[in-house]
């Protein structure tokens, strides 16, 4: 694998080591593509030295690096079930509402919610006529 940059100031190709961050005129290509590649004519290749790629991993080692995910996850999520506040689930739904967000922080609904057809008494309601100043 190698990182294809072009150069339009100077019309040169460079094919180097993968980029680390991404930029533009700047394309990854597979090791069948760096060997095929060949550069629009009237401009230079650079080929610059490309490590050779990492070793393949055994078999055993990703089903182990799996494994320790899996437990990882299994242990988070009963961390987490364990320390939820069970006075806050029940509030918001039962077994079935989420977690908060942050320990110490909590979703509470609202009782006291005004319904379409009901005024807001502090909300601006505009101009009024009041037939003692008419």
């Amino acid at each position: 694998m190698a990182t294809l940059t072009y150069v339009y100031a100077d019309s040169t190709v460079v094919l180097g080591p993968l980029a680390r961050m991404p930029e533009p005129h700047v394309y990854d290509l597979c090791a069948h593509h760096v060997d095929r590649f060949t550069a629009p004519r009237g401009w230079e290749i650079v080929r610059l030295e490309i490590p050779e790629p990492r070793r393949v991993i055994a078999q055993d080692d990703v089903y182990a690096l799996a494994d320790a995910v899996h437990q990882a996850q299994v242990r988070d999520a009963a961390t987490m079930d364990r320390l939820a506040p069970r006075r806050t689930r029940d509030r918001l739904g039962g077994e079935e509402a989420p977690p908060p967000a942050k320990p110490g922080l909590h979703l509470v609904p609202r009782s006291d919610t005004v319904s379409s057809d009901e005024s807001d008494p502090d909300e601006d309601q505009g101009p009024r006529n009041d037939p003692e100043k008419d």
